[in-house]
């Protein structure tokens, strides 16, 4: 019996050296994840939500030499196909601006010229160039389409209803161009409606103090209930405080406001007053905060003149002397930006997300949206072109918004807005 005693005793003492060999010989555990950082849970909301920008200003040569949307460009070009992609940008509200002139038939053909210039240089990139890149989206549901078809996506919008001259007719023929918003009025008083920043050369001088339509003129309300008759969507920025009332009261659809930034936060003419989002709410309609450094903050007057005189010391007196600049020119000016910069800071994607917090606390999460104004003066620290893009999207996470409020933000309010305006279209 002690013998067996000993036989088992060895056998246990063997049993426990071949698994102390196993224990050290075990695979070694796997670590625990990481957790994501910042960009990476940027970029994976970018990959599901539909991110769209609702302003941005192209010149008439856009689509040429000059400007490539295809190729990854340098200042003064903000947005491209590439940087687009880069920053998870898939929609841009590409924009038919025209500058406000003499009221006459000269300036009505010069506006309307302009205007055409734009919509085919648009319509260029996104029938001809590239329509394998890009697709122009005419309703809500091309939107979410060409999204899921991996393409960007071309809106357009129109940037002063002085394009139309005194016809109102001719929103018809803009919007089988493809616009699918109008705004109404820009810097200095037209035929519809008075703007936020008047121009004593193109006003009413004797009807100038209080503005010249007191809001709307009958021209401007028979252009909004056309637009409404269209499914085009009303847009209020650069209006007067009393047009972009007046102008909400009388659509029929809900409105937005393109690229405005808040008049509590920031005392700007261009800004939008509490009362004014509160009355746009109340319609259904959006604002989009706008990236604009000085509808942001402040911008002394001594940046500005340093700015202008650097400006005009290189002759980027005009937009086309800028874009036709050598590399050489460019470097200058913007390392003579850079130091401006440094010495009064421009606004940064968190200002931008001040005056986002302003607006949602006021008037809710589903009345409120992202605008650049890239290539109208728009671009601030941290969102200066398009590939930039996440950074906004990093910010608002690190403030609490969840990935829906994201959505709603960065495109989810415009296209409920944009359904609306097509459903009140009227039979044609």
């Amino acid at each position: 019996m002690r013998m067996n005693a000993t036989r088992y005793g060895i056998a246990a003492v063997a049993v426990l050296v071949v698994l102390a060999a196993l224990w050290t010989l075990r695979p070694a555990s796997e670590p625990e994840p990481s957790a994501p950082t910042p960009e990476e849970v940027a970029a994976r909301i970018h990959e599901s939500v539909i991110t769209i920008d609702t302003h941005v200003d192209i010149p008439s040569f856009f689509g040429s030499e000059k400007y490539d949307p295809a190729l990854r460009n340098t200042w003064p070009v903000q947005v491209d196909l590439p940087r687009m992609r880069d920053g998870g940008l898939d929609a841009v509200f590409f924009i038919v601006y025209v500058s406000q002139t003499e009221r006459s038939a000269f300036g009505y053909a010069e506006a309307a010229s302009e205007a055409l210039a734009k919509f085919a240089a648009i319509r260029r990139m996104t029938d001809i160039q590239y329509k394998d890149q890009i697709g122009l989206a005419l309703t809500a549901a091309d939107v979410r389409r060409l999204h899921e078809e991996k393409k960007r996506i071309a809106l357009i919008g129109i940037e002063n209803g002085y394009s139309i001259a005194r016809e109102p007719a001719l929103l018809d023929f803009y919007y089988d161009l493809g616009a699918r918003y109008f705004g109404l009025v820009h810097n200095g008083h037209n035929d519809l409606a008075d703007s936020a920043q008047p121009q004593e050369k193109f006003a009413d001088k004797a009807n100038d103090e209080g503005g010249e339509h007191e809001g709307l003129s009958a021209l401007g309300r028979a252009a909004i209930a056309r637009a409404n008759d269209l499914g085009m969507m009303v847009d209020v920025s650069h209006a007067s405080r009393a047009a972009t009332l007046a102008a909400i009261e009388a659509s029929r659809a809900p409105v937005i406001a393109s690229h405005s930034a808040v008049l509590a936060l920031r005392d700007h003419p261009r800004n939008i007053s509490d009362e004014e989002m509160k009355a746009l709410a109340a319609k259904g309609g959006t604002v989009q905060i706008v990236a604009f450094d000085e509808y942001l903050h402040e911008v002394p007057d001594e940046k500005k003149k340093a700015r202008a005189d650097l400006a005009g010391s290189l002759g980027l007196t005009s937009l086309d002397a800028v874009f036709s600049a050598d590399e050489e020119t460019k470097k200058e000016y913007l390392e003579g930006v850079a130091r401006l910069d440094a010495q009064w800071p421009r606004a940064t994607v968190a200002t931008l997300a001040d005056h986002i917090d302003h607006a949602v606390k006021l008037i809710g999460i589903d009345h409120v949206g992202i605008a650049s104004d890239f290539q109208g003066g728009g671009g601030i620290d941290g969102w200066s072109h398009a590939g930039e893009t996440q950074n906004v999207t990093m910010e608002l996470l690190d403030r609490g918004y969840s990935e829906e409020e994201i959505a709603k933000l960065w495109g989810g309010n415009l296209l409920r807005v944009m359904k609306a305006a097509e459903k009140a279209r009227a039979p044609q």
